[in-house]
């Protein structure tokens, strides 16, 4: 009997062909046809993913706004109802605890959804940070299924089943109690996959429905986390564990538009980061391999015998047909065009650095 957790899914997954693995402790797909078809199908079309492993937690109380200026890196004063934002939790020394995206349900009612494997580390964070600040915090992740539907014609698509106007949901907003087959919903414009798209939260047995509905349109594939996984990185979006973690900032990791040191509000790690800003050790670069060989996680860079660096992420593109990857390099060395050495195998092999996204979604 598997202790991995499962989504409200997983029953639906083996009429698909799902092949699961264990990731952060639940069982989910990696792919159901193949990464690249997936891949493709979002690039072309429309994929639809299970999410419903991501944490929700949602903040509410008179000192709500705050309670999260002091938590989290971005400003979220600047954030309207029914607007989304993408930020981080910081430890102390500019650690990143988590990064996430926060919506602003209402005045003084915020929802953030974080990573699965973080879950329950964010929210007991959450509860240390929460001092003096009048809010209530609580992990409501089990009220909620999330599904993305991301792809160039995820709108045509899910445009059919709701008679909610899709297109006046702007990018990084979203619309709340919208009926899609009949479902309350909440609707938002975003996506991890540098594709145009939607993420939508409701109850477990609605999201149920909402899977089955959708996968019935033609145009879409059910993916997993193979290709959520290529189709992120591709875009320059980083992740958790990988581009940053504990041990590598949000300015180091390339997210430093989300990281606001001027915004009034004095928060976590802010000291921190404000050094690590003015003295910037180390930063993710782009490289793609010369010699043949795929780069990956946690491979070794190397100039003239010196070890300079290592790759956070890496892969074949199954856009680009390009072996390419991302690397954590001292400052010094993230260089446009330079030539370094990647150790593959006890062999040291040609890599050169070049410019990310690897991929950018023609508007």
């Amino acid at each position: 009997m598997s202790n991995l957790k499962r989504t409200p899914l997983y029953d639906s997954y083996a009429t698909h062909g799902a092949k699961t693995i264990d990731f952060g402790g639940w069982d989910l797909p990696v792919q159901f046809s193949s990464i690249k078809e997936e891949h493709d199908a979002v690039r072309n079309r429309a994929g639809l993913f299970d999410v419903s492993h991501m944490g929700e937690i949602v903040v509410t109380g008179k000192d709500a706004l705050p309670y999260l200026q002091y938590l989290l890196t971005n400003d979220i004063a600047k954030i309207a109802v029914n607007q989304a934002q993408y930020t981080a939790m910081c430890y102390e020394d500019g650690g990143v605890v988590d990064d996430l995206l926060t919506y602003k349900l209402g005045e003084d009612h915020y929802l953030l959804v974080v990573n699965a494997a973080n879950t329950a580390k964010d929210f007991d964070w959450m509860l240390e940070a929460k001092g003096n600040f009048a809010v209530d915090i609580q992990n409501v992740s089990a009220n909620y299924g999330q599904i993305a539907l991301q792809g160039p014609l995820a709108e045509q698509v899910l445009q059919r089943l709701t008679a909610q106007d899709l297109s006046a949901i702007k990018f990084f907003r979203f619309a709340q109690d919208v009926e899609v087959a009949g479902y309350p919903v909440l609707v938002s414009r975003s996506g991890y996959t540098g594709e145009d798209g939607f993420e939508i939260y409701g109850a477990p047995e609605a999201i149920v429905a909402l899977w089955d509905k959708i996968l019935a349109e033609e145009e879409v594939v059910p993916a997993g986390l193979g290709a959520r996984d290529t189709l992120r990185f591709e875009s320059g979006l980083p992740l958790y564990g990988q581009e940053m973690s504990a041990d590598i900032s949000p300015l180091e990791a390339g997210i430093g538009f989300a990281v606001k040191l001027t915004k009034e509000a004095d928060f976590i790690g802010k000291d921190a980061l404000i050094a690590i800003k003015e003295n910037q050790p180390r930063k993710i670069i782009g490289i793609e391999m010369i010699d043949k060989g795929i780069p990956r996680t946690g491979y070794k860079l190397f100039k003239d015998d010196k070890e300079i660096g290592v790759v956070t992420t890496g892969t074949q593109s199954p856009m680009t047909k390009r072996n390419i990857g991302n690397a954590l390099v001292d400052t010094a060395y993230a260089v446009l065009d330079e030539v370094y050495e990647i150790e593959i195998r006890n062999k040291r092999l040609q890599v050169k650095t070049v410019a990310t996204p690897f991929y950018t979604r023609k508007k």
